[in-house]
């Protein structure tokens, strides 16, 4: 059994700084890619950023420069650390990661709410 819990999530105001953090656990032999996805009521899910297994990222253009996707492959985590947060950055974040048990597929984390105050 696999589990991704993230962290960090809250209110902040506009120009602020969160760091969300997602850890797996359980029966892993191996993790690809991880990543962030973000949702609003009423719209689809929307990839945020991915890094894959050996540090390669990508950005959404609406988070580019503000954003930093990293991982700590030792510790099976993944972290997005966010800059310059506006309003419109307000969502629930879902990680997921790419992971390895006795066969391939994605795993998702229950989300955490980040609010952006103006």
């Amino acid at each position: 059994q696999v589990q991704l819990v993230e962290s960090g999530g809250g209110l902040v105001q506009a120009g602020g700084s969160l760091r969300l953090s997602c850890a797996a656990s359980g029966t892993i032999i191996s993790i690809n890619n991880m990543g962030w996805y973000r949702q609003t009521p009423g719209k689809q899910r929307e990839l945020v950023a991915t890094i894959t297994s050996v540090g390669s990222t990508n950005y959404a253009d609406s988070v580019k420069s503000r954003f930093t996707i990293s991982r700590d492959n030792t510790k099976n985590t993944v972290y997005l650390q966010m800059n310059s947060l506006k309003p419109e950055d307000t969502a629930v974040y879902y990680c997921y990661a790419y992971i390895y048990t006795a066969y391939w597929r994605n795993y998702w984390g229950e989300g955490t709410l980040v609010t952006v105050s103006s």
